[in-house]
């Protein structure tokens, strides 16, 4: 991450002076630039800026929050994430006005992997953990998940986070819903899909085969397994519709774009019939299908918004995309019933 992408002057949306929290683009903006903030304050930290010199406070100042408490991994020391407190919280009681046409009392936002020495290490580890649907073993996860369920007593708070953060964000989000009935507002950047990127490939017919193809395997497997790992997996995805993430992705990320795939593939295998063979594939992951693990990118219910503007890897899977004042994206909701 070079210094000018850190530097809010020069990579931030400076054009966003007054914040509209009733409009869906100032808030994608803001909640991805607390994410950037959180990536700025770990290289403020291993570049030794401080005072003066550091870049982080920008990315929050400009929106009037500031950070109330920082997360830090206890193996290496580096910050993954903080707790964003709103400055300039208009009300008393935080009921007082719709949910959309309000800001949070507080961010707790993360950042995605950086590969750099002192911080690949441990956030290739989580990385690992969380494609393999084991983030319970980890203790950001545990971290994050204690420091969420203090601050939502509170007042109104989001979730927020990019790459391996966005997953860390899922996980967390997941566990509130489905344990707590809790359904935090959550904005995920690029989260990643752990399979095959199938909607990289130009076909529509060989993608939509491989699609069906998958389908059938995932529910036949499922249906083998009997009232193993298939029927937990079922059990906790059944206990989310009722949470609705805002996914952000884009079709030239192989990490994330798969999403995209994901949910339009429900509706067009009930627009061939094969909708019971979908619902089960929907609820099932292969990977987890035989274990206690459950598979974090299979979300019942989402407001995905997808941009096909992006070109290249860094521009497509990079978190400066999402606060772009031009930015066109394609917008889908989708409910589970």
């Amino acid at each position: 991450m070079g210094r000018k992408s850190q530097n809010f002057s020069t990579s931030g949306p400076t054009f966003l002076t007054a914040v509209d929290w009733s409009n869906s683009h100032h808030r994608r903006s803001v909640a991805a630039c607390l994410v950037q903030g959180v990536y700025t304050l770990e290289e403020d930290r291993r570049r030794g800026r401080a005072g003066p010199d550091a870049l982080a406070p920008p990315w929050w100042h400009s929106f009037n929050f500031l950070p109330i408490q920082i997360l830090v991994d206890n193996h290496d020391l580096s910050i993954y994430g903080a707790v964003f407190e709103f400055t300039n919280y208009p009300y008393h009681n935080h009921e007082a006005a719709p949910t959309a046409q309000r800001p949070p009392r507080y961010m707790i936002a993360f950042r995605g992997t950086i590969l750099k020495p002192g911080n690949r290490k441990q956030d290739l580890k989580l990385d690992f953990h969380l494609w393999l649907n084991d983030h319970k073993n980890s203790t950001r996860f545990h971290t994050g998940l204690e420091t969420v369920s203090q601050v939502i007593q509170y007042g109104h708070t989001w979730l927020a986070g990019h790459s391996l953060g966005s997953s860390l964000a899922l996980a967390i989000g997941r566990e509130m819903a489905k344990c707590h009935g809790i359904h935090i507002e959550t904005y995920l950047f690029n989260p990643p899909f752990i399979t095959l990127p199938i909607e990289w490939i130009k076909s529509k017919t060989v993608k939509f085969g491989l699609r069906i193809i998958s389908s059938a395997i995932t529910a036949g497997v499922a249906a083998i397994a009997g009232a193993g790992a298939g029927s937990r997996e079922m059990d906790s995805f059944t206990a989310l519709p009722a949470w609705v993430p805002y996914l952000f992705v884009s079709r030239s990320d192989p990490i994330s774009s798969e999403y995209a795939g994901y949910f339009k593939h429900r509706g067009d295998m009930e627009a061939i019939g094969a909708g019971g063979i979908e619902r089960v594939a929907t609820e099932n992951a292969l990977g987890s299908i035989f274990s206690s693990c459950e598979a974090l990118h299979l979300l019942p219910s989402a407001y995905l918004s997808i941009n096909g503007s992006a070109a290249g890897f860094r521009e497509a899977h990079g978190i400066s995309q999402w606060w772009r004042h031009e930015l066109e994206l394609e917008y889908k909701y989708y409910l589970h019933n």
